[in-house]
């Protein structure tokens, strides 16, 4: 077993639950482009949670400087892990809790099991988390006879219709409310044939069937935004009630968290609950922020447990370039900002952590050797501004220039044919190498005038070029080249010069 500089013990995972794509990008992004209702719906509401975003930050003359603290807390805590989970399972344990270590999502998931069937239970509600559909516990849970009941309104919505999510925060960001009428109507039997779309109403209904589910449940599964070593504290942030029902109602509380998300102290929560509910909903104030710590007699379940899951976050804090991804907060802002994500959607990923955060956290957690984590670290066009609206600056463009580079260095040695990208490639650095080779290539660029149409564009290109012209039109070369342009510059004003010393004379 390796270690890393940090002395933390890198963890060879088992199995990933759902972490990994069960298809590449390149071959799911196409489907879900031609997909015109739901590049509609990504639109709208991808810009909607920006433009309120963008209004609350504006409130903050220090915002900038929350940003370097959240980043600089971090840091610390990824430098210090070991100290700080060791004290933060002593702390827990103190206060009545216990903890469980899970090095992959099988070893999570039996805990998990075991600890429900311990509470004589064969069901459980869920507050919203996204360790939890990483290492695929709801399907575990249900081969193994135990149903797991959603209570986040958009997790909800994506377990009845039998979907998957395709948001870090909003889940079914995909489904319109017209749609989402029609999955409560076919999978709630309770519900009222006439209800409408209204989001209200929908609301209502939602409400209906799990206040039925809150009162009948002896356990809860829950996420965790953060941990505190320094107190033994578990806290989550969420907008709908539904989490301090679960936190408080159940016998048995079971939450699963990534290691990484431990905090060194208490004071830390002050600017992470400014920064948090700004980045992801462009709320000022969370409006339930539930903290607990162990077992408090007479108050709140009896049983408290926290799983501490690796899951390859070893690995990807072994990754000098890329383990700041670990800093995430998981407030989804890179994604609101994403043109590839804003026309693509979530499930074109196919991971459970899409958008400019997932293309460099699945290939860290899992392997960018992987093939279907290969492709991910090319989702993106390196504009940037997923490192503009992240709330702890992480690099993201950076680490998709390094996992880049990784995926082709993990390809040198395979015996494969050149492909065209390869030739291309060849070609390109042959020309450029060279200033005569690429102006006699020049002299070429003419000839690509004959492939535009009247408008003067090129709408199709053939072989490797047809990626590029299947989503833009490339405008007709020029009938001459710059550096024509330049030498026949040069030439008219040298001719010039002498005319006028000629005169001179």
């Amino acid at each position: 077993m390796s270690t890393v500089s940090l002395g933390i013990p890198v963890v060879p995972p088992r199995g990933f639950g759902n972490i990994s794509a069960t298809e590449p990008f390149p071959h799911a992004a196409p489907r879900h482009l031609a997909n015109g209702q739901l590049r509609a719906n990504l639109g709208h509401a991808t810009h909607t949670i920006r433009d309120k975003r963008l209004r609350v930050v504006s409130e903050l003359p220090d915002w900038e400087e929350l940003r370097e603290a959240g980043s600089a807390i971090k840091t610390e805590a990824m430098e210090r892990l070991p100290e700080l989970l060791a004290q933060f399972e002593e702390q827990f344990t103190a206060r009545g809790g216990t903890v469980h270590w899970a090095r992959d999502a099988a070893e999570a998931n039996a805990i998990v099991e075991r600890l429900v069937r311990a509470a004589g239970a064969d069901e459980v509600v869920k507050v919203k988390s996204m360790a939890t559909q990483e290492i695929g516990l709801n399907e575990h849970l249900e081969a193994a006879g135990i149903a797991a009941h959603e209570t986040d309104l958009a997790e909800l919505i994506v377990q009845l219709g039998h979907d998957k999510p395709s948001h870090i925060l909003v889940p079914a960001i995909h489904r319109n409310r017209t749609e989402i009428r029609d999955i409560f109507l076919r999978e709630m039997p309770e519900v009222d044939p006439a209800l409408t779309d209204e989001p209200r109403r929908l609301a209502m209904a939602a409400r209906a069937h799990l206040r039925r589910k809150f009162l009948s449940a002896r356990v809860a599964v829950s996420g965790a935004n953060f941990g505190i070593a320094e107190t033994g504290t578990l806290g989550v942030v969420e907008s709908e009630g539904n989490g301090r029902m679960c936190l408080t109602l159940p016998e048995t509380l079971i939450t699963v968290m990534g290691i990484e998300k431990v905090l060194p102290r208490a004071e830390d929560l002050g600017v992470f609950m400014q920064l948090l509910p700004r980045s992801s909903t462009g709320e000022r104030m969370n409006p339930y922020t539930s903290l607990w710590t162990g077992v408090t007699p007479g108050d709140g379940p009896s049983d408290v447990h926290v799983v501490l899951l690796d899951n390859g976050r070893t690995r990807a804090l072994a990754d000098r370039h890329g383990r700041s991804a670990l800093h995430c907060i998981r407030c989804s802002a890179c994604m609101n900002v994403c043109p590839v994500y804003e026309r693509t959607g979530g499930h074109a990923y196919g991971s459970t952590y899409p958008g400019p955060i997932g293309a460099i956290l699945s290939p860290l957690l899992t392997g960018v050797e992987a093939e279907e984590n290969s492709s991910l670290p090319y989702a993106s066009s390196l504009c940037g501004a997923c490192y503009d609206a992240c709330p702890v600056k992480i690099n993201i463009p950076e680490i998709l220039v390094h996992l880049r580079g990784e995926d082709v260095e993990s390809r040198r040695g395979q015996k494969r044919l050149p492909s065209q990208m390869d030739l291309a490639m060849k070609g390109a650095s042959w020309a450029m190498s060279d200033g005569a080779r690429l102006g006699l290539l020049e002299k070429g660029l003419p000839l690509g005038r004959a492939a535009a149409d009247r408008d003067g564009k090129i709408t199709r290109l053939p072989g490797l070029a047809a990626g590029w012209t299947q989503s833009r039109d490339i405008p007709a070369p020029p009938a001459e080249s710059f550096r024509d342009q330049w030498a026949r510059r040069e030439k008219t004003h040298v001719t010039r010069e002498a005319t006028t010393e000629g005169g001179e004379k």
